[in-house]
């Protein structure tokens, strides 16, 4: 679907459930990413992906898949989807750790970017980050995003109170 030299999106499909499951059950992945460290059966994990992932009209998601080996490296989201005013929020998560701190991240997310601006002709993509997450942060600001708030001390998390940061980008931002 949209290509780099190194990977590729692909629309997430029901099959991907226990692959998901993999990387949704793993503390080392969500622990920068998620707000719950929740440990999901297979059958949660199967209607999220069925309701959220494969059949919402406000999302689109996408396997994040390296090119050489063909290998599922993570996943991508477009979520609450705005049309009216042209919004989306944006997430991502690498679920395979051998691919952390390699660029594929930033790859993946300009082209989920290319694709909210150029295809969905959105206006602004927002995301939320957790202040402790600073490769994160600082992807977002290489990508463009700017700080446009926070919420204080919203999560608990290593025994300490942190903040998540709301970061957007505009198109106008993204194209320059």
């Amino acid at each position: 679907m949209f290509s780099s030299n190194r990977l590729y999106l692909r629309k997430v499909e029901m099959e991907d459930t226990e692959l998901y499951q993999s990387w949704r059950n793993d503390v080392d992945v969500m622990y920068s990413t998620n707000p719950s460290l929740d440990v999901y059966s297979y059958e949660d994990t199967r209607r999220f992906v069925e309701n959220v992932l494969v059949n919402s009209n406000t999302s689109k998601s996408y396997i994040i898949v390296e090119r050489n080996g063909e290998t599922p490296i993570g996943i991508t989201s477009l979520i609450n989807m705005d049309y009216k005013n042209r919004n989306a929020e944006c997430i991502i998560d690498l679920g395979n750790k051998q691919y952390w701190g390699k660029g594929y991240a930033k790859e993946a997310l300009t082209l989920l970017l290319n694709y909210a601006f150029m295809e969905q002709n959105l206006h602004r993509v927002s995301l939320k980050v957790f202040d402790f997450n600073e490769a994160a942060i600082h992807l977002y600001q290489k990508l463009g995003f700017k700080e446009e708030g926070r919420s204080r001390e919203a999560l608990y998390r290593g025994g300490n109170w942190r903040d998540i940061i709301h970061m957007g980008l505009l198109k106008d931002e993204f194209n320059n």
